[in-house]
This record gives C-alpha cells, structure tokens and sequence, in this order.
C-alpha cells in the first residue's frame, strides 16, 4: 500500500464530501486507502459517507476523541508507505499525490511535507508553511509585529516570510490541514500526541520528526484549497484559550525548563491581553456609531434650544432640558436601530423611518408629560428635521471614507457565471432556483468550444466576467478539474469575485473563505431569518408576549393545558434561553438551517396528523428560515395559544 489518506470529520458533511470527490480523483492509479474517522457527528456525515463513497473505510467513534485520538485511530490501521492526514474543509488537485510521491520518493530524508494552500477565494494561506514557535517568534506573532513585518526573517519566522511562496523550502513546522508522511518515520518518532485535544498537535508531531532525524518540506509545486473554518471561530475568546493553552503544552514539552517557562509567561500574557482586546474591539465596533449618534443629535438639540429661546424670549429650566434632550437622543437612536439603521449595507430609507418613528414617540411622551415639564413642539420638530440631516450626512461620509463598512445598499441582483456542461449546469441552476427567489442574472461558460447556450468558452472566462458584470462564478466539480479551477481562482481578481463550487449529484455549492460562513451552500440560502433586523424583530417579538402574559396574568395561566410548564417557559424565553416559536424537531438536522433557540413552539406543532412526516418538517423548516415575518410568528403563536407550555 503506497499511500492512506485520513480525514477527521465534526458536523461538516457538505465540504467532507466535496473533499472526498477531490481525494477519489487524486488517488486513481495509486494503491491506496481512504479513511473518515467521524467523531459523532449528527449531521448525517456518516450516512453520506456511507451511501455515496461505499470504498471509504468509515469509522464512527461514539465520543469526541479530540483530532489526535481520531487520527492515531486510523494510522494503527494502515501499513501504507505514506499517510496523509487531511481537514475535510479542503479540496485537493488531481495531480496533487502523484506529484507530492514523486518529490518524497526522490527525498528519503524528508520525513513530512506540505503543500501551498490558498483559501475559497484563491488567496494564497500563510499558514503553508511555518516554524518553530520559540519564545521570541511566539511574542512576534502574538503582538502583531509578524503581520507588521510579512518579508522579515526575524519578526515574521512563524510564517516563514522571508522564504518565497513559489519555491520548495525546508520547513519546521507542516500545517495539520495538509500533512504528509512517511510512515516509517511515524513508527520511529511515534504518533500524534493524544494531550492535544485540538490545535499544537501538528507542531508537535512536525518538530519530533526532526528531531528524529528527518527533514520537512514545503513543497508548492501543486496546491490545494483549504476553507480555513474548522468548527471554531479564531476571533473567539475560546479560539484564543484552547490555542495558547496548547503551545503551553508544547512548550513544556520541548523547551528546556527555563524557555518553558518564559514561553508560558508570554502566552498567559497573550490571553489576557488577546482578550482585553477583542472585548473592548467589539464593544468600540459595536458601540461608537451609537454613541456618536446620541451626542451630536444631543448637542443639537441644546444648540436649538439656546437660539430658540433667543427668537421667542422663553426660557428653559436648564438642567430639565438636558436631561430632556438625552432622552430624545436616545430615543432616536433606539428607533433607527429597530427600523434598520445600523445594518449593513446602509439603507438610508430605514434612517429616516427610524427618525419618524423616534419623533412620533417622543411627542406622544411630551403630550403624556404634566404642563410644568413641557418644552414647545416646535424645539422636537426642528431637531428631529436636524437629526435627520445629520444620519445622512454622517452616512454619506462614513460611504465615502469607509466605502467597505459603510457602502450603500444597492438593489443589485448577484450576476452568476454557471461553468460547466450544458447537464451540469442545467442541475447547478436548478438548485439556485430552489433556493434563490429573486432569480440572478447567469450566464452559461461551456467547457466545450460549441456548448448549447454557452457565451463563451473556459478559456474566455476573464472576458466574460468583465463584460456582463460577473460577482461570482459557480464551476461544476465534475466537469472541470480541481487544478483549473484554482488556476483560475489565483489569476482572476478574488477580491471582487466569489467562487464556489458543485461537487457532483450534491445538494450543496460549497463557496467562500471559510467554512463558518452562512451562505455557503445554497440549499441553505436562508437569509430571511437570518437578516439582523429579523433577529431583532423574532426577540422583541418573543419580549412582547412576555410582557402579555405578565399583564394577562392569571388569566393567562388558567387558560393552559400545562399552566406550571407555562411558567417555565417564560422565564426561559424572558432570559433568551427559548423562543416562544421554532424550527419542527427532525430527526436528522442535515440541512444545517440558521440556529434559532428551541422554539416552545414549532412552524408544525398545529398539524397534529402530519407531526411525524419528516419530509413535512424538513419543508416547513425552510420555508419558515426563509420567509420569515414577525407577523407570521404572531398569528401562529395567537393560533396556539394555549399550548405556551409545551
């Protein structure tokens, strides 16, 4: 056996299955072994696996071992020449193991090797290749001097910059989304360290075997894509802990006793300085436009209050009225945010509305308040016109100075390039249109110089997009190679561009940077629910009956089939534990729909006689991820009253 190529797998069966129609390609002529070792995925990886890839050697753990584990299961197994331990998340070229055989057969010194990864958008990944994380590269890293310094040798070692990307290189340190080895050199320095659960394993494993006299590679003679998500989030403060926990580990491992020990100093010091950081970022990203938004309507307010008294001889209790102008501004603000006004991209509709809406409750509040505590409506209708003025304008710079962050909204429909054969396409535009209400504009690129309703050949691609206003380009994964395909995704411009891709007879067109991002698979094109203003909107719904059932007590809980369970549910739902309307249960949550807390409710708990038919839910779960209305939970929810504590 030449070569067993190992994949651990967690809840990511879309992109597990376009790797393995990658990995079926590139193994042909070659004796080897697959092996997915899933660790309890409940997507329905396994059954996929099973149906679809039938030679693929499954193993189905009943636990989480962690990747370590998993992959030392698979390797006991094998007796290969090489092993290849590969993420699901990538998709390798056809040519890619014959040629990585070639160069290892022809080193016997090397012991691993990685190979140039670059992301879904055809960018070349920095992580390809890497080195040893001492204490001084680790602070480099951790502190940002790295990315100051890309090309340094000595600021940027972590990723190697100084070396060039197009070149083979001796390397520390091999990427574990890609690492290849000799299996001799496995059995000499031994397999993966199961005390990393996750992340530090690779490095480990890459440094043992030099030190166990081999040498390791980065060899970019051929490439592969690497969606770059695992099933974590690496601006997450979780990301940052589990990460640095585990080059403590390693650190401790390798190091002598007093490197260790600075090396552990510098990364607890990370941690609570990666933490300080992304805390205090997201609440100044979160945070300043607001802000900026009720001081200056704020100090407008005062500015018109000052010269209105000057124009009509009234005066203002001082103190009164600024306290009065906070709460306008706050209001206002308030009110923009629930019409819209702080999603992206800019709506400037939605400002204005939400100016309407914060006035209209402020003047129906002044017109409640006594007569001693009331200023002129004249002063709230100027500075809601002031205000007004002033979202547009601040928008309209924001657009022009940050055009990326604050870029309008603009009715623009996605214009596709579907590549492939006429069949594939005709299944690639099928699936779009299952999904995609608003039909995009496409356009056909054949594979074949004479295709039926094709505007152009592959080789004419860049024409194409140029000339009807291509935003992203589909490519069908059985007619085109893997190699082509991420060609074409290097020299097309990819940050203009989205690229995704059709793995055969799939339900999924796997796209983007990263394998956490919605929208990847347009069976999941559910961005109904999933707008901001939505999510709001099912909140402020699910806090407004609350709010009725506290008024309506205890009438409310009398009319109960399960008054005590009722009570239960509305502190969950009070505390965000629960909303009161959810997705129908199904047994197997393949299709991976936008997550919504357990509904006490479901879209098809009023449907007693078809409760059990798993296709109905699965429907009707799509149905409701993607047209979703407030209005529509409201009628369901009134439709079942009673049933509020189920």
């Amino acid at each position: 056996m030449k070569l067993a190529v190992i994949i651990v797998n967690y809840n990511v069966e879309f992109f597990l299955e376009q790797c393995l129609y990658s990995v079926e390609k590139g193994i042909v002529g070659i004796a080897s072994e697959v092996f997915v070792v899933d660790n309890v995925s409940v997507d329905g990886s396994c059954e996929m696996v099973k149906r679809k890839f039938p030679w693929v050697k499954l193993i189905e753990n009943t636990e989480n071992v962690g990747f370590s584990k998993a992959n030392n299961q698979a390797i006991r197994m094998t007796n290969a020449e090489y092993v290849l331990l590969l993420n699901p998340d990538t998709v390798v070229q056809e040519d890619t193991f014959h040629k990585v055989i070639q160069f290892m057969d022809g080193h016997p010194d090397a012991g691993g090797l990685g190979v140039k990864m670059v992301d879904g958008r055809g960018a070349y990944l920095p992580e390809s290749k890497r080195g040893l994380p001492t204490p001084w590269v680790a602070f480099y890293k951790i502190f940002g001097l790295s990315s100051l310094f890309p090309t340094s040798k000595r600021f940027n070692r972590y990723y190697l910059g100084h070396l060039d990307a197009d070149e083979t290189h001796e390397i520390e340190i091999l990427s574990g989304a890609f690492m290849w080895m000799r299996k001799d050199a496995l059995d000499n320095v031994g397999l993966l360290d199961e005390s990393f659960f996750m992340y530090g394993e690779d490095i480990d494993l890459s440094w043992r075997i030099i030190l166990g006299g081999y040498k390791n590679y980065y060899f970019p003679q051929t490439r592969i894509i690497h969606y770059k998500g695992e099933s974590t989030k690496k601006g997450s403060l979780n990301y940052v802990f589990v990460f640095y926990q585990a080059m403590i580990i390693f650190a401790k491992k390798h190091f002598s006793a007093q490197h260790a020990k600075t090396f552990t100093f510098f990364i607890n010091m990370a941690i609570y300085v990666r933490a300080a950081i992304a805390i205090l970022r997201r609440a100044v990203e979160r945070l300043w436009l607001p802000m900026l938004d009720i001081s200056i309507p704020y100090l407008l307010m005062v500015l018109v209050q000052k010269q209105y008294a000057l124009y009509t001889d009234n005066s203002y209790d001082e103190v009164l009225s600024q306290w009065a102008f906070a709460a306008y501004a706050v209001v206002w603000s308030l009110s923009v945010l629930y019409s819209g006004g702080y999603d992206r991209p800019v709506r400037p509709l939605r400002l204005l509305v939400g100016t309407f809406f914060g006035s209209v409750i402020i003047l129906v509040g002044y017109a409640l308040l006594p007569e001693s505590l009331r200023f002129s409506r004249a002063l709230i209708l100027i500075g809601a016109a002031l205000v007004s003025v002033w979202y547009l304008l601040s928008r309209w710079g924001l657009h022009t100075f940050f055009k990326g962050k604050f870029a309008f909204k603009r009715h623009q429909r996605k214009r596709f390039a579907l590549v492939g054969s006429a069949s594939e396409i005709q299944r690639i535009e099928h699936l779009i249109q299952q999904t995609t209400f608003d039909v995009p504009f496409k356009v056909h690129v054949g594979v074949k110089s004479q295709q039926e309703q094709a505007v152009g050949h592959l080789s004419q691609l860049e024409s194409i997009i140029r000339v009807h206003g291509i935003n992203e380009v589909v490519f069908s994964g059985k007619d085109i190679e893997s190699k082509e395909i991420i060609d074409l995704m290097s020299q097309l411009d990819h940050r203009s561009l989205d690229f995704k891709i059709a793995p055969p007879e799939s339900l999924s067109i796997i796209g983007s940077n990263s394998i956490d991002t919605s929208g990847d698979l347009f069976i999941l094109d559910t961005n109904s629910i999933l707008k901001p203003a939505n999510r709001r909107n099912k909140r402020t719904l699910d806090l407004l009956i609350v709010l009725i059932c506290a008024l309506t007590f205890p009438i409310t809980f009398i009319v109960q089939k399960k008054p005590l369970s009722f009570v239960g549910n509305w502190f969950n739902v009070l505390c965000g534990k629960k909303t009161w309307m959810g997705y129908a249960r199904m047994r197997n949550d393949s299709l991976r729909l936008p997550k919504l807390k357990p509904g006490v409710l479901n879209v098809q708990s009023h449907m007693k006689e078809l409760s059990t038919d798993p296709e109905l839910a699965m429907r009707l779960n799509m149905v409701y991820a993607r047209n979703y209305k407030a209005l529509k939970d409201l009628r369901l929810i009134f439709g079942q009253w009673r049933k509020l504590g189920n």
